[in-house]
């Protein structure tokens, strides 16, 4: 395998800085471009349930009901996300969607040392997005008595509609598509870089051949004196 030489190496990137550049602004543009005008913007709205006492008139909650509570939660979040709950919100809310596409724009998350659930659903239509996370909320506390037979779930929040996209940021992708554009152009440079053979200085010369270089011609531009 041939030797790079770094300096050479080092000075054949900065010769082709311009080409760099020029990949990195393209793909850089690119990315800017596809954020505005072609990637599908997606809005989500949250919801939060929370799990309490079963005995509402009691006030005080009991360390066996924060222990039950807890133990629930992770219980709870798959049962939200069952086609009990789902095929139930689709057939509410008049929406053409299957399971799996519902279950798939859905995210069901604990909130870490507590009994709240997070419920985010995800859509091109944000006004769609808030109604299907409110449903869910609803059809789900009204399940859990059926199943449980116990009532320990209350909505806390309710889901609002989105302001604006969730999954487009023009800045960051941009920035991401600029780091891969410069990855992309110092890629392109080292490969021409690697399977060039000609030879550009009177160094490389000497290495080839082994015999010292007894004297070089300047090369003279056009119109020159």
């Amino acid at each position: 395998m041939e030797t790079i030489d770094i300096k050479e190496m080092l000075n054949y990137f900065k010769s082709k800085l311009s080409l760099i550049i020029l990949v990195t602004l393209v793909v850089g543009i690119i990315g800017c471009l596809y954020g505005i005008f072609i990637q599908v913007p997606k809005y989500s709205s949250s919801t939060t349930i929370v799990l309490i006492s079963e005995h509402s008139s009691d006030s005080s909650l009991t360390n066996n009901d924060l222990s039950l509570n807890q133990n629930l939660v992770s219980t709870y979040s798959e049962i939200i996300k069952s086609k009990r709950v789902l095929n139930q919100v689709c057939n509410n809310l008049s929406l053409d969607y299957k399971y799996e596409e519902l279950y798939n724009n859905i995210k069901v998350t604990a909130v870490l040392d507590t009994q709240i659930i997070k419920i985010e659903v995800s859509d091109t239509d944000k006004d769609i997005a808030k109604d299907i996370a409110n449903e869910i909320a609803s059809v789900f506390s009204k399940e859990i008595p059926e199943l449980y037979n116990i009532s320990n779930v209350n909505v806390l929040d309710k889901a609002e509609a989105a302001t604006k996209a969730s999954n487009i940021n023009v800045l960051k992708q941009s920035i991401i598509f600029l780091l891969a554009g410069l990855v992309l152009g110092s890629t392109i440079v080292f490969i021409i870089f690697y399977f060039d053979r000609t030879i550009k200085t009177v160094e490389q010369v000497e290495s080839k051949i082994g015999l010292p270089i007894l004297g070089t011609v300047q090369e003279f531009k056009k119109g020159k004196k």
